[in-house]
């Protein structure tokens, strides 16, 4: 009787200790999982885009988003041993997805301005551009004042509404604002608008959609150069040191000027 109570006291001991080593190794492994889980989003670079601005961002039937600074971003991330997430997030999404943390970066032909600034960081720049008008080829408009009276169409949010509401007002009853540039183009096309301002590697690449010959762009010497920037949440230094230390890698092995040539067919 006693050598049974005993033995049965030593097989539920051994169950009671094999259930609590079974415990400590699933603890132990859910501990290392997010261990790895920690260190691997550290070598993931979320990126937020508007992808409707071609030729800069845009999104393919499958879903996959394209462009020049799609590309810009991804070279940028392989410089400096990332991986890359893009998110089509929108405009204004962008600043959003920037302000919560949603995402690292927001790269979408972003003008570095002095408003953003307060509220942003950027990179070091790395576009050039400048406003366009695009108007259709019989038209007489010559500068930006010959648009006073006329329905202009812009992409809400951008420099291009900046400098419409700096030359006529921000109450001028003329500016039509879109949720994007094709779409304000789109209207020009039908004549709903009489003329598009947008930035002029948007513009240029829109025309080549055009029909030939119908539609022509003018330039405004009031209009300054722009420089876009990769845009970080104020104080991200971490993120934004990795993308300005990439951004210069590729600027100086020549990656940077073969993305540029395919896109726009000259050396940056």
């Amino acid at each position: 009787m006693h050598r049974q109570e005993e033995a049965k006291g030593l097989r539920k001991g051994w169950i009671i200790a094999s259930v609590f080593l079974a415990l400590m190794l699933v603890l132990s492994a859910c501990g290392g999982g997010q261990k790895t889980g920690s260190e691997s989003d550290k070598n993931v670079l979320r990126v937020g885009t508007d992808a409707a601005y071609p030729p800069f961002e845009k999104q393919e039937g499958s879903g996959e988003i394209t462009g020049f600074d799609i590309d810009v971003i991804k070279a940028i991330a392989e410089a400096e041993g990332l991986k890359v997430q893009v998110e089509h997030t929108g405009w204004d999404g962008l600043f959003e997805a920037v302000d919560s943390g949603k995402v690292d970066a927001g790269i979408s032909a972003i003008t570095i301005t002095k408003k953003r600034k307060k509220k942003y960081d950027f990179s070091e720049p790395y576009f050039e551009a400048k406003q366009l008008i695009l108007v259709p080829n019989d038209s007489d408009v010559s500068s930006l004042k010959d648009l006073k009276g006329k329905k202009i169409g812009v992409q809400s949010g951008t420099t291009g509404e900046i400098v419409v509401q700096k030359a006529f007002g921000k109450t001028y009853e003329g500016i039509r604002g879109y949720d994007d540039t094709p779409g304000a183009i789109d209207d020009l096309v039908i004549g709903r608008v009489d003329a598009v301002v947008a930035d002029n590697g948007v513009v240029l690449d829109y025309m080549k959609k055009l029909p030939k010959g119908k539609f022509k762009t003018v330039e405004d010497n009031s209009f300054e150069p722009e420089f876009y920037g990769i845009m970080v949440k104020k104080g991200n230094k971490e993120v934004l040191d990795k993308i300005n230390s990439g951004l210069k890698k590729i600027q100086e092995d020549g990656t940077f000027d073969e993305i540029y040539k395919k896109y726009f067919g000259q050396d940056s």
